[in-house]
């Protein structure tokens, strides 16, 4: 059962402890700073937001209502995690289903840590021809990069830890947290 002491600070999910590493407020304004780089950089063109769910879903939605301009929204399911471990395998359980070629699409990804997905995807994206392809990311980990991947934007570099929050969970819970949560060290 999902236990929740003082969001502010600290949570408990399962079995773990986690403490406050971004509020929901530096969540929101850095989401609005990164609408908004995306808005110019996209100004007089429709693109496609695909957001790698389910971990992304919380995030692309506020972007996409950051990004000023007419645009479209697509979903994918690809999966290497089980825990807080990654699988080392990337999995789609769920593909596109719009027409890429010639589209702008902007990938929008909830975490990149080793790299393994975007690396997977982003070789699919580029065989279905689209105009361009922008990767918008809301956390990175520098140090987890195995697999090299352009990021294009990033909303937040942190360490090598596990983290929860704004649509990330451990085993299911804590997705709905406003804010982000890192694993506390025992």
């Amino acid at each position: 059962m999902e236990t929740y002491t003082s969001p502010s600070d600290h949570v408990q999910l399962h079995d773990l402890l986690f403490v406050a590493l971004f509020s929901e407020k530096d969540v929101r304004e850095r989401v609005q700073e990164l609408g908004q780089a995306i808005t110019q950089q996209y100004q007089d063109k429709q693109p496609l937001f695909i957001s790698i769910l389910s971990g992304a879903f919380v995030f692309a939605a506020d972007l996409m209502r950051a990004f000023d301009g007419a645009c479209e929204v697509g979903f994918v399911k690809l999966a290497s995690y089980s825990g807080t471990t990654s699988t080392g395998e990337v999995k789609t359980v769920m593909g596109l289903e719009k027409e890429l070629r010639g589209r702008h699409i902007i990938v929008v990804e909830d975490i990149v840590d080793s790299g393994r997905t975007l690396h997977y995807f982003h070789e699919y994206l580029q065989a279905q021809e689209p105009a361009s392809i922008c990767t918008v990311a809301f956390l990175r980990k520098p140090e987890a990069v195995v697999f090299p991947v352009k990021v294009d934007h990033v909303g937040f570099d942190i360490e090598d830890r596990f983290v929860v929050g704004y649509g990330l969970d451990y085993d299911g819970l804590g997705r709905n947290l406003p804010g982000v949560y890192q694993l506390a060290e025992r």
